[in-house]
């Protein structure tokens, strides 16, 4: 575990609310600052919900948020349509059109450039600390490969499109390189039988793939010899005022006692945070994925693939392939469409025929905490001791390390690694 900057003065007890990605790696730099942690999940198990068994793209340069400049001019198109990417349900729910307002708003070239912007930041140290995690614990083990990732754009429109916005994300670090249909089939043979249909892609050498739910359980065997505390099927019920600056975290039969409590439980933060009169601006997108067993691991992609088009993506995982993608809008339950698990099978049938049998595929769905700006909150609340770690959207994976870290960077009272502008409550 790596040292800290200077030796922290006083160590706490902390508590982390989930066991998540997110609130794992939170637990990860607290205890490497010296606190003493306890993790607190409702489920039976760590990666029970959102991080079970997501997309497995660790997406360190593409991170542009979903709310983007043309996005609401193919939000009809998508409406209509019952295998899009995007769905939208309305609900007799004012957080849905609050959230939805606010995203509509978020929809200016300025704001995602911005975003853009913060997200990169964030991701590239995520990328630092994950080759420093690695590097110290040789022995995590989650499919973890550097293959690649390939963007591939369907359509002259949006490959043009991808070009310029490739120019923008060079100025920011980015190491991208665009390729027309010929060059993306030498990238990645298995896409020999879509050249006709491919117009080019964009690939980042630089990404990763991995397995997060297998990330997570390496992780919490590493806490559990360091000393964590897991408190496995317990639910927080409520957050407490004990003063005017001071909260307690109660189940339903005790209070549990800690110096600070960290929330990193995504989505259902919302009405526990509400109690407090602390308005978290997270919404759940329910996203999809299907896990598929490699009969003819040679016809099988190497590099993490994209379909930009169909907003569909597949990583390779071992001798697994994961695919995922949908973003529907319009409830807060993980329950499964079958319609839309249909669309997914069929994407993955033609994308790659004759790889896996796609109709025994494993399907999952989970529920992707988003803010309507696409930035995470990495923030204190109004209370000295509450403090919050969600909104991670579809990117949790990506942006876990670096989100506990800066949670711990801010817990402990050290200047954060890297600015945190953007990714305030009052920000979102």
């Amino acid at each position: 575990m790596a040292p800290v900057d200077r030796e922290i003065q006083v160590a706490m007890h902390v508590i982390v609310l989930g066991a998540g990605v997110v609130g794992l790696t939170t637990a990860w730099y607290l205890r490497a600052d010296g606190h003493e942690v306890t993790v607190v999940e409702r489920n039976s198990d760590v990666a029970s919900e959102t991080s079970f068994a997501n997309g497995g793209q660790l997406s360190y340069s593409y991170v542009a948020p979903l709310a983007g400049p043309g996005v609401l001019s193919k939000l009809p198109k998508w409406l209509l349509r019952g295998d899009s990417p995007v769905r939208y349900r309305p609900r007799a729910d004012l957080q849905q059109w609050r959230w939805l307002a606010q995203f509509v708003r978020a929809c200016t070239h300025r704001q995602s450039e911005e975003s853009t912007r913060r997200l990169l930041s964030l991701s590239f140290f995520s990328r630092d600390l994950m080759d420093e995690l690695l590097a110290g614990e040789p022995d995590l083990s989650f499919d973890h490969a550097n293959a690649g990732k390939l963007v591939v754009h369907r359509t002259k429109a949006s490959f043009d499109a991808a070009r310029r916005l490739l120019e923008y994300q060079r100025s920011l670090g980015c190491e991208q390189e665009a390729l027309d249909a010929a060059a993306c089939v030498a990238k990645e043979p298995a896409l020999a039988h879509l050249a006709g249909d491919i117009s080019g892609g964009i690939f980042t050498g630089s990404e990763d793939a991995g397995d997060c739910y297998q990330f997570c359980v390496g992780l919490m065997r590493l806490l559990r010899k360091r000393g964590v505390v897991f408190r496995f099927g317990t639910t927080v019920t409520r957050l407490q005022r004990i003063s005017p600056r001071r909260i307690k975290a109660f189940t339903a039969d005790e209070d549990l006692q800690a110096d600070h409590v960290v929330i990193a439980t995504g989505s259902s933060s919302v009405p526990l945070l509400g109690r407090l009169g602390v308005r978290a601006p997270l919404y759940p997108l329910k996203g999809y994925s299907l896990t598929a067993t490699l009969d003819h691991q040679a016809l099988a992609p190497r590099v993490s693939i994209t379909d930009y088009e169909r907003k569909v993506v597949y990583a390779r995982l071992g001798d697994r392939l994961r695919i995922a993608g949908m973003a529907d809008i319009g409830g807060r339950r993980a329950d499964m469409n079958a319609g839309r698990v249909a669309t997914l099978r069929a994407a993955a049938k033609a994308m790659f025929p004759g790889t896996a049998d796609f109709d025994t595929a494993v399907a999952w769905c989970g529920l992707r905490p988003a803010t309507p700006k696409g930035l995470p909150v990495i923030d204190r609340t109004p209370f000295d001791n509450l403090w919050l770690n969600i909104g991670h959207g579809a990117l949790g994976f990506t942006l876990a390390l670096a989100s506990g870290r800066l949670i711990g960077d801010l817990i402990s009272r050290r200047r954060p690694a890297i600015p945190t502008s953007g990714f305030a409550l009052a920000d979102a």
